[in-house]
């Protein structure tokens, strides 16, 4: 973007005020106002006149090769423009690089598509965590740092309950005694003797 002279002036009078603040005339508020405009008609104007030159870059690129001369020519002008080349670029390019013009814009490009990720890498932070061999301890609060389940507490001790004696099996070797054996049936009287005792009078 290049300024004429009349506009350098109002820039300059701009970056004044800026640097060191103090009451500006109407007529030099209306002077920025006016640069300002322009500025941002001809920031439009930029982008439109890119954005149709990158759409007439992708219709000569897919009528390669028959387009060749045309595509290199608009590649080196969006080029100029702060175009990044993409890997379509690259390819048509190692296609073409018979030609003297698109072997010197293959090299352009490929420095330019590893500046790119040379600035990508720059700008990321990578955190690199040296391995041990020692045992790696869990956070606080992680799954690995849970700590074994707690007995519950011992209750305290109360009287403890009467025990039973315990009920003896019987021997093994010795049977088991039948109800008859145990409650032995009862004896009859036998029949009356023939001459029965006589009792003794007492005297």
């Amino acid at each position: 973007m290049a300024f004429g002279a009349e506009e350098l002036r109002v820039l300059r009078r701009a970056l004044a005020l800026a640097l060191h603040p103090s009451p500006a005339s109407a007529e030099d508020v209306q002077d920025c106002l006016r640069l300002a405009e322009s500025v941002d008609e001809a920031a439009r104007e930029g982008a439109r006149l890119r954005a149709f030159l990158l759409a007439d870059l992708a219709r000569y690129r897919a009528a390669l090769p028959g387009t060749a001369g045309g595509y290199l020519a608009l590649l080196e002008e969006v080029l100029g423009t702060g175009y990044r080349p993409d890997p379509d670029d690259l390819a048509a390019l190692r296609a073409l690089r018979g030609d003297p013009t698109a072997a010197a814009l293959l090299d352009r490009c490929r420095t330019l598509a590893e500046q790119d990720v040379r600035a990508r890498l720059a700008g990321r932070t990578v955190t690199v965590v040296p391995q041990s061999r020692t045992r790696l301890l869990a956070l606080p609060g992680g799954r690995g740092s849970e700590e074994p389940a707690k007995k519950p507490a011992d209750k305290p001790a109360g009287p403890k309950p009467q025990q039973q004696p315990p009920v003896r099996s019987p021997r093994p070797d010795r049977p088991i005694p039948t109800p008859g054996e145990v409650f032995p049936p009862k004896r009859k009287p036998g029949p009356p003797t023939a001459n029965p005792p006589q009792q003794l009078a007492a005297g």
